[in-house]
């Protein structure tokens, strides 16, 4: 089989994978003060952002928000719904700073979900019963799908916000990135269960 060129790599040099390029770019990345600009308590990023989103290669907060190193907690999941594990995670963070730093500042959470997600698919009736068969719990799987973001951002801004272990002074927003503009828009402004009560309260 003739071995196939990626982005400069000869062609003959089949020992080499696309990490070990990444592995050389994390060397010059150790060579420079970037690493040392962090913030010192690991659960308080710089910018105090906790960014749900999703595992697809074109949604990367780093690149589509322009986050440092640092800037903020992100968390990945297919389709970057809030899911069980997801608000695990949430709930040991949230638990962290109210025991760890009982005076530090709130984050902010922002869940993103994006156009043309891949996270579709568990719509497809045949793909999601044939993935379900392999062990996993089909009821579940069904309600994972993106197909339009404005939709289930504002289901899962409020499962935010209806979440008894996420700290009432949290406030959550939701924003839909479109893949082919690179743009985001606002779907669901911030807002914290603090918010609410005291906009009932007036």
């Amino acid at each position: 089989m003739r071995a196939v060129a990626r982005r400069g790599r000869p062609q003959n040099d089949t020992c080499m994978t696309d990490f070990d390029e990444l592995i050389e770019r994390n060397r010059d990345f150790a060579g420079t003060e970037a690493k040392n600009a962090v913030p010192d308590i690991p659960f308080i990023p710089t910018r105090q952002l906790y960014v749900m989103t999703c595992i697809d290669p074109r949604v990367d907060p780093a690149n589509i928000l322009g986050l440092e190193l640092g800037d903020a907690i992100v968390a990945r999941n297919v389709g970057g719904r809030v899911t069980t594990a997801m608000l695990q995670d949430l709930a040991w963070i949230n638990y962290l700073h109210e025991v760890k730093t009982p005076h530090a500042e709130w984050f902010e959470i922002v869940v993103i979900h994006h156009t043309d997600c891949g996270s579709g698919f568990f719509a497809d009736d045949d793909l999601r019963q044939g993935f379900a068969s392999r062990g996993f719990d089909e009821k579940q799987l069904a309600e994972l799908p993106v197909i339009v973001p404005s939709e289930t951002l504002r289901v899962d801004v409020e499962k935010l916000l209806a979440y008894s272990n996420l700290s009432p002074a949290v406030r959550v927003s939701g924003y839909s990135y479109d893949i082919q503009t690179g743009l985001l828009t606002e779907v669901v402004r911030a807002e914290s269960r603090d918010d609410r009560s005291s906009a009932t309260k007036n």
